[in-house]
Formats: C-alpha cells, sequence, structure tokens
C-alpha cells in the first residue's frame, strides 16, 4: 500500500464507509461486476476472485495442495485467506452465509424432506485443531 506525503480531507473510515455504501447499492450481479470492473484493476479483480474461489474449499476442509490444483491459486493465497476464515473480522464467513440464503431452496419431497438433505453432526468433517468458527461455518 502507499504511503501518502499529505493528509487527506476526508477521513479515511469516512471514505471507507462510502466504499461500503456503494458496494451494498449495487442490485445486480451485473451491476456489481461492472462496478468492480471499474473501481479495480484486472490484477486486483483477479485477486479478489482468487481469494473467494478457495473459500468453498477451505471450508470443506480440502487440503491446500489440493486447493492449489484446482483452482491455481497460490499456496500462499489459501493460508492467507484460511487465516482470515478462522480469525478475521467475520466477513467472509458472513458472505458465504448470505450467498447462501440467496441460492435456490430445495425442493420438498412428498415426505417432507428435503431432496438431497443428508443429517450429519454439526461438526462432521471438521479437522481436530481447526478453529471453531471454521467448523461452525461447514455446518
Amino acid at each position: 500500500m502507499k504511503r501518502r506525503s499529505i493528509e487527506p480531507r476526508q477521513p479515511r473510515t469516512q471514505a471507507e464507509e462510502g466504499l461500503c455504501r456503494a458496494l451494498l447499492s449495487m442490485r445486480t450481479v451485473t451491476e456489481m461486476r461492472a462496478f468492480l470492473r471499474d473501481l479495480c484493476t484486472p490484477a486486483e479483480v483477479e485477486a479478489l476472485v482468487d481469494r473467494w474461489s478457495v473459500v468453498p474449499h477451505l471450508l470443506a476442509a480440502t487440503p491446500y495442495r489440493e486447493i492449489h490444483d484446482l483452482t491455481a491459486v497460490s499456496i500462499t493465497t489459501i493460508g492467507r485467506v484460511a487465516r482470515y476464515l478462522n480469525q478475521g473480522n467475520g466477513g467472509y464467513l458472513a458472505a458465504v452465509a448470505r450467498a447462501q440464503q440467496t441460492r435456490k431452496p430445495p425442493r420438498v419431497s412428498s415426505t417432507g424432506r428435503k431432496q438431497g438433505d443428508a443429517a450429519r453432526a454439526p461438526d462432521a468433517g471438521a479437522r481436530p485443531g481447526r478453529s471453531r468458527r471454521l467448523a461452525d461455518a461447514r455446518a
């Protein structure tokens, strides 16, 4: 990140809040894609896409090397995303939860059960020593 030699006229927190409000104002994927492409360089968009693409694999406890083979994202980036999933501000997990809510709801069979719904314990698949936060997100 570049350092500024002069103080900005607008406080950083105010500018950050304005950016967050602008992001929240996008209503469709098409609008958001256009905004990101205007806001970011192609390399910055690629970095964001890379980070987001490894999240489902990390939540599924896929080994880093396998994630790298599937996504071509560097092991360093995968580790960074994993660290923020476990110890960050909760943004990745909130986005995952919100994205899951907006997906098409599962069909319900005549027996009242969701099709493809497998009963499992909340911590099923969690690796020993992994953060509780990450294990809970997978449940």
